[in-house]
């Protein structure tokens, strides 16, 4: 391994950086050429075909056949006229990754010649084989008919790989049963039980409401290596992350890496991916250096949940691919190198109306702020609720070793939302009593605590690094994300238990109502009641400090530390009524996400059991014993020459040592 590096070091001093071309004098000049988006659909579909297109992304309509047969016709005049030549469903099944199947669009006609073709069916739904992809039971090898189904919400896009180009048509995946065999069909069925859930919640506030939306925006780490020392590293090929050697004489402790310089080399890269995100309509805006040496960090705009998540996996697939352009490697596992920091993926998550408003920012009027309140109490009520199930999602194994490494959240789920914010609803619990408050108390109140959050707004919420799950303004950062996941478990959870409180919430308030209590009287007692009993997940201090361990479990928060205990959540009582109850999943299909997951856990243990048997015997003790006997002719010579054995006696304590390694 030693002359592999060596030789792998040359070569990086042979390489320079490779030119990039700016495509346009700004980014908005290509910004989303390459996605079917609202534009294209105007100038390519008819009124007629456009207006169901986007009825069906906004309330869900379903598209007919002909006007699918519209869509897909002009959907291929716009490819074809890109350069596309082939199409493919582009879905996410339960590998981690995506999956594609491309198809021509060139069919044969009779006379020898040919044509381009793309019909409804074929862009409304396929037949990928399902036997072929992690299911957890739910299909057989000889059970392997499963469906593909166009996503509208989610535009179509043209991926270019070298000088071909592909049509790309975002989908679910579901088995000949119906039952989802992907990520996005049940983060697709989250949001819409979050907005069943929200809208009626909205609606005591403002009437207007009649769509809520989740948006999210990631912040996607990861470290970069030439790829030469990459295949000098048969670990990090095969597992993701270095299983054995020394650590480096300098690492991050000069902390001077963070948000430092970007080195050229690394600047062509980030330039060349962000040019190719930003044609596909990602939009990718900060690029900075992260804490560790080799280790960065790009993060783009809000987006609406289902788009960010496809957005996400879809910049990690372009990143791939640009970075062998530069002879480089992309590494998203969480813990590539022992002691630098790993990476995350923090998970900003927010609600917003279609009256434009974000329910997680503070407003201008004490009944907007009381909308804030409500929906901000009830997110931490849920994450107290089911911060169990919030543990499974963020569950793999290189995650485990990211989570509660001094450097990350910890694997205690706990909520930050700052001494401000922590005044405010200790004055609800105070001035609110279980018999409500008069007419004129609730004015003053509401009228107290407006002139409190004002002051608030975005950057009056420190931020707390160590925390998993943070305010910071007018989102919630989900921060023990790993940095290898789809985004889609962990939005699908958080989704699912915020909007399960909200139905909780909504059913209490209007039991109060018909009982005869005012609404906003109604709606504080319920606040005050929420926030006395979650208090035990708020916590301003350090996540890190073994104090908090111990202060944790005196306030029964679980410190779930391995996957196979996290995954065991999947199964509970609880799992049902959040998932089950409210038809996310089946029980067949809770309980095969847990087999699917837990599988793939054992298989990458065993791949890095394995692959470090291996770097033992062929590599380690091969090197071993060469010294071994190296010194053991440095032993022979310095007898030879009378040296008395005090001269050499280090030299044979290390033979014995090296003994007790390999015998070991």
């Amino acid at each position: 391994m030693q002359i592999s590096r060596s030789n792998a070091l040359q070569h990086i001093l042979n390489r320079g950086s490779k030119e990039v071309k700016f495509p346009g004098t700004r980014i908005s000049d290509y910004y989303g050429t390459n996605v079917f988006n609202d534009e294209a659909m105007r100038k390519h579909l008819s009124e007629e075909a456009y207006l169901s297109v986007k009825a069906s992304i906004q309330q869900g309509e379903k598209i007919d056949r002909k006007i699918a047969d519209q869509v897909a016709s002009s959907m291929k005049a716009w490819a074809i006229e890109k350069g596309a030549t082939h199409f493919t469903h582009w879905f996410q099944p339960l590998t981690g990754a995506t999956a594609e199947k491309h198809d021509s669009f060139f069919v044969p006609t009779e006379d020898g010649k040919g044509i381009e073709s793309f019909t409804g069916s074929s862009l409304v739904q396929q037949e990928p084989d399902a036997s072929s992809f992690p299911s957890g039971g739910i299909r057989s090898t000889f059970e392997a008919r499963g469906y593909t189904a166009w996503d509208p919400s989610s535009p179509a896009f043209i991926m270019e790989i070298g000088s071909g180009k592909t049509l790309c048509i975002p989908t679910i995946f579901v088995s000949y049963t119906g039952e989802a065999l992907d990520n996005k069909a049940p983060l697709l069925k989250s949001l819409h039980f979050l907005e069943t859930a929200a809208v009626p919640v909205c609606q005591y506030f403002d009437k207007n409401v009649s769509r809520v939306s989740a948006t999210l925006g990631w912040e996607q780490e990861y470290f970069l290596v030439d790829e030469a020392l990459f295949h000098a590293r048969p670990d990090l090929m095969l597992s993701g992350r270095t299983l054995v050697g020394h650590a480096p004489a300098k690492g991050q402790q000069l902390e001077d890496h963070y948000f430092g310089s970007i080195p050229e080399r690394t600047y062509n890269f980030m330039l060349d991916f962000e040019t190719e995100c930003h044609k596909l309509g990602i939009p990718v805006r900060t690029r900075h250096n992260e804490v560790a040496p080799g280790q960065f960090e790009c993060a783009p705009m809000f987006e609406e949940c289902n788009l960010a998540v496809d957005h996400n996996i879809l910049l990690m697939d372009v990143m791939e691919k640009v970075a062998r352009k530069h002879k480089l490697r992309v590494l998203f596992h969480e813990k590539p190198f022992a002691g630098v920091n790993g990476s995350g993926k923090h998970n900003n998550w927010s609600m917003g109306t279609d009256t434009g408003k974000n329910l997680l920012s503070p407003g201008k009027t004490p009944r907007t702020n009381l909308q804030f309140l409500t929906f901000f109490v009830n997110t931490i009520k849920a994450v107290h609720e089911g911060a169990d199930l919030l543990r499974a999602a963020i569950a793999s194994a290189s995650n485990d070793h990211r989570l509660g490494a001094n450097e990350a959240p910890p694997a205690i789920i706990s909520v930050f939302i700052g001494t401000a914010l922590r005044a405010v609803l200790e004055e609800i619990e105070n001035r609110v009593d279980e018999g409500g408050i008069d007419e004129l108390e609730n004015a003053d109140l509401k009228l107290d605590i407006h002139n409190k959050i004002p002051d608030l707004m975005l950057d009056n919420t420190d931020r707390n690094r160590t925390s998993p799950f943070a305010f910071t303004g007018n989102k919630f950062e989900f921060r023990a994300v790993g940095s290898t996941a789809n985004c889609a478990s962990a939005m699908t959870v958080l989704n699912c238990i915020v909007a399960n409180q909200l139905k909780a919430f909504r059913e209490e308030v209007d039991g109060m109502i018909k009982g005869g209590e005012k609404k906003d009287n109604a709606i504080l007692m319920v606040l005050r009641r929420y926030i006395s009993e979650s208090k035990a997940v708020l916590f301003e201090g350090d996540n890190y400090s073994e104090e908090w361990h111990k202060e944790a479990a005196k306030r029964g928060l679980n410190n779930i530390k391995t996957t196979p205990e996290a995954l065991d959540q999947y199964l509970t009582e609880k799992a049902n009524k959040v998932f089950v109850d409210n038809k996310i999943f089946t029980k067949r299909e809770l309980h095969a996400r847990y087999e699917v997951e837990m599988e793939a856990y054992a298989k990458k243990i065993q791949i890095e059991a394995r692959v470090y048997s291996e770097l033992v015997y062929n590599y380690i003790m091969p090197a071993a014993v060469a010294y071994q006997n190296e010194l053991l002719d440095n032993i022979t010579r310095l007898k030879t020459a009378g040296v008395a054995e005090t001269g050499y006696r280090a030299q044979l304590d290390m033979v014995n040592q090296i003994s007790q390694y390999i015998n070991n």
